[in-house]
């Protein structure tokens, strides 16, 4: 079984491998972020919304092999930067498609892939948004930290998520986040560039 864990590069939860109580968890820590997202969502932002939930969706279905599993880009620290507390809602679209299309991780799942992956976006919005508008940091920079942060936080979230499910977990949990280093790095440069490309050609996307 924990090889099963591994099987869609870490970031996605197979069905069976999570305990009932992080089950039910996830699922309730994802309603009340979902929620929330949705009573701040501006009718002017959803267009914004769904071509990040797009972008976040393309992005991690691209698998690359790395030892015992695989890893993908992920980028949700640039959704979470981007949208605010609109990105619960985005990330959670697009993997809510992914279970259904292509069975990536599941739906019992669902839950807590969401925020893992959300929750992390949430904070590096908290953390850099400002950062960023006030020119306080470069936008490089902000770019490099947001994707890091996110993927690093992302990666702790779903280690802690399988080693509640079972000591058993606690090997691949350690592989899981050791694996993701490389993605960190990747994921911090990809944002860089992209703030950048957006400051260049439509700098309003950059307002939230």
């Amino acid at each position: 079984m924990p090889e099963t864990a591994l099987k869609w590069g870490s970031m996605h939860i197979s069905e069976g491998i999570l305990s009932l109580p992080v089950i039910t968890t996830g699922y309730a820590l994802t309603a009340v972020g979902v929620g929330i997202s949705l009573k701040r969502l501006k009718d002017k932002d959803i267009v914004k919304t769904a071509v990040f939930s797009a972008i976040f969706f393309i992005a991690s279905l691209i698998h690359v092999p790395l030892g015992p599993g695989n890893v993908h880009l992920i980028l949700n620290g640039l959704v979470g930067l981007l949208l605010g507390p609109a990105c619960f809602c985005a990330i959670f679209v697009a993997l809510l498609l992914q279970t259904i299309l292509f069975q990536f991780g599941g739906l019992t799942g669902l839950g807590v892939n969401t925020f893992n992956m959300a929750m992390p976006a949430l904070l590096c919005f908290f953390l850099f948004y400002k950062l960023m508008e006030r020119n306080s940091l470069p936008l490089t920079l902000v770019g490099f930290l947001t994707g890091f942060i996110s993927v690093s936080l992302s990666a702790f979230l779903l280690s802690v998520s399988l080693i509640l499910s079972g000591e058993h977990f606690e090997a691949s949990a350690k592989l899981i986040f050791l694996a993701h280093i490389p993605v960190m790095l990747i994921d911090g440069i990809i944002t860089a560039i992209v703030l950048q490309f957006i400051k260049k050609v439509k700098p309003e996307i950059l307002c939230v």
